[in-house]
């Protein structure tokens, strides 16, 4: 593994309660992979940015295809959702401040440009991306990250997906189209190699 430079940032995508718990939008996985984010974290928590999904308050106020996806999963809004489940799981919140929290309405975090500026300002290059889900809001992540130029490195025991069959095709699927600008690892061998 190439050694990592300073200039590299953290970003822990959607580690939040209404994914951990009962809900409709359960990842069993998220157990699998906490130790090792909240590793990442501990290690790196000035570096660290965790994005939280921010569903809407209803189905009606989203535009085009998320109105329908929001009626199919309208115990999910906010309206009937527990305020408190998008809240980031307590064993990752605990690390903000300094850690940061960036919300997102959508499964990217790149739409409004305000994330790029962000990392842009701190002289970002190097992305290290955990959480979930690979094949929903990671690939989402990690796709837009190559666009805007990032180097992405993504340690395949920090990130998680309800489907076992996509989780693998997604991370073949970047660590080998993508292999110039993304990395796979382990968070081993990320730890041993950073800071």
């Amino acid at each position: 593994m190439e050694e990592i430079m300073p200039r590299w940032a953290h970003l822990c995508i959607d580690m939040q309660r209404m994914f951990n718990e009962e809900t409709a939008w359960n990842v069993p996985w998220m157990a699998k992979v906490s130790d090792q984010i909240e590793e990442l974290a501990a290690r790196l928590t000035a570096e660290t940015v965790f994005t939280r999904f921010i569903p809407p308050y209803s189905a009606s106020q989203m535009p085009g295809a998320w109105k329908a996806y929001y009626e199919k999963w309208d115990q999910m809004t906010l309206d009937r959702l527990p305020r408190e489940l998008i809240d980031l799981v307590p064993a990752l919140d605990r690390f903000v401040p300094p850690a940061r929290i960036f919300d997102k309405r959508t499964y990217s975090p790149w739409i409004d440009g305000r994330l790029h500026q962000l990392l842009t300002h701190d002289g970002v290059d190097t992305l290290i991306v955990t959480g979930g889900e690979t094949d929903v809001c990671v690939l989402a992540t990690v796709v837009g990250a190559i666009d805007l130029g990032y180097r992405v490195i993504i340690p395949h025991d920090a990130v998680c997906s309800g489907a076992d069959a996509t989780h693998d095709s997604a991370l073949k699927l970047l660590g080998v189209r993508f292999s110039v600008q993304v990395e796979v690892t382990s968070t081993e061998e990320l730890l041993a190699n950073v800071g």
